[in-house]
């Protein structure tokens, strides 16, 4: 018999018995990761990111874990729903507090709901959605929300009755290359010729790279990438980040086999970094910062590294982050993401699946235009 609870601070739960549900092949749901964000102040009321953790366990046996969070807005998911939150208002309708599973500032595709093996995912998801459901109505919110689970996942969620809503992003894939110039032989000759000029400017102007393991970098190369965090998100958005400093060194500390700093020096000064994490087969950039600006530095520490690494240790993935269509021309593939919607307003649920089809539909006709940009050459 299966039941079900919420938790309020991931600190309620052993490490060792969440981590033997999420495993570490996918590093953003693991408990260090997730409990770095709490501790460090990043996910709390305070912030709009209350934990409501969902738990399954059998026989007082953990079996289940959803991460999940009661929002007071829509900030750090990267699935936009501003306009629905709008129209409820519009309407003299709260569309926060909302419940959302997702893994807080990181839009990097997944597993959401992690089940002891041997748990049937879809027979469970009925019933899970209901219990959902049942949870935002006694919190008074206005809607569930699944964000950028994998497709199976999104697909289990959408025949338990949660919509489906897409988006793009662009993705590289290992096709078995055995070095960056065999990857650039897929190019066009014109394309091929670009992406070497790019790399080689970033030489001319004097610059190196080099990239290390979370244990092997020092106090002094975090404290610098921790400044470029705090600066790249000043000039985006006019403050200093959603992290501060204690979360990275957090996992620095807890996770440093899956995450890979990419720094970028002139002579012996450093100028900018890249955060990378490593799952067993993935690799994903998150966060980029620098002191000063350089011609095509930034595909090189966020793209053009990550590419040599995964080819290096064969990972076969490669996703750099949310949004940016300069990716596609340097080998980066036009791909889906997914989430799962319901609210609880029948009238506002059907006016977003009317939406969401309609959506899907110029997304599906961008991506078929969008890959007709890559590099490769015609016969890839």
């Amino acid at each position: 018999m299966l039941e079900l609870e919420y938790c309020e601070a991931i600190a309620e739960v052993e490490a060792e018995a969440w981590d033997a549900l999420t495993g570490q092949h996918y590093p953003f749901t693991r408990h260090g990761f997730l409990a770095a964000l709490e501790a460090s102040g990043a996910c709390r009321r305070e912030t709009g990111w209350q934990p409501q953790h969902l738990l399954l366990r059998e026989g007082g046996v953990l079996v289940g874990v959803l991460p999940l969070y009661i929002k007071s807005h829509s900030y750090g998911e990267y699935v936009f729903d501003w306009a629905w939150a709008n129209a409820y208002q519009r309407y003299g309708r709260d569309y926060y507090p909302k419940l959302v599973a997702a893994v807080p500032f990181t839009p990097a595709t997944g597993p959401r709901l992690c089940l002891r093996e041997g748990l049937d995912a879809e027979a469970l998801m009925p019933w899970l959605v209901e219990q959902l459901q049942l949870r935002a109505r006694q919190l008074g919110a206005s809607s569930v929300h699944i964000l950028f689970p994998d497709q199976p996942g999104s697909d289990a969620w959408q025949q338990a009755g949660m919509a489906q809503r897409v988006g793009p992003q662009y993705h590289w894939f290992n096709r078995g290359f055995a070095s960056f110039d065999d990857f650039l032989g897929t190019f066009s000759s014109r394309k091929r010729k670009n992406l070497r000029k790019e790399r080689r400017t970033v030489a001319e102007q004097g610059l190196s790279l080099c990239r290390l393991r979370g244990d092997e970098a020092s106090d002094e190369q975090w404290r610098f990438f921790y400044r470029c965090y705090q600066t790249t998100y000043a000039k985006r958005s006019g403050h200093g980040g959603y992290l501060n400093e204690a979360f990275f060194r957090a996992i620095a500390a807890t996770m440093p086999e899956q995450m890979l700093l990419v720094l970028a020096y002139q002579g012996a000064e450093p100028v900018a970094a890249a955060l990378n994490f490593q799952g067993s087969n993935s690799l994903y950039g998150r966060y980029w910062g620098c002191v000063r600006e350089y011609d095509f530095l930034h595909f090189e520490a966020c793209y053009y590294q990550g590419i040599e690494h995964c080819i290096e240790q064969g990972l076969a993935h490669f996703d750099p982050g949310a949004q940016g269509e300069h990716k596609i021309q340097r080998g980066f593939e036009p791909i889906l993401t997914y989430s799962n919607h319901w609210l609880a307003d029948e009238g506002f649920a059907q006016a977003i699946d009317g939406f969401l089809r309609e959506e899907r539909r110029h997304i599906d006709q961008y991506l078929l235009e969008a890959a007709r940009m890559l590099p490769f050459r015609q016969s890839e």
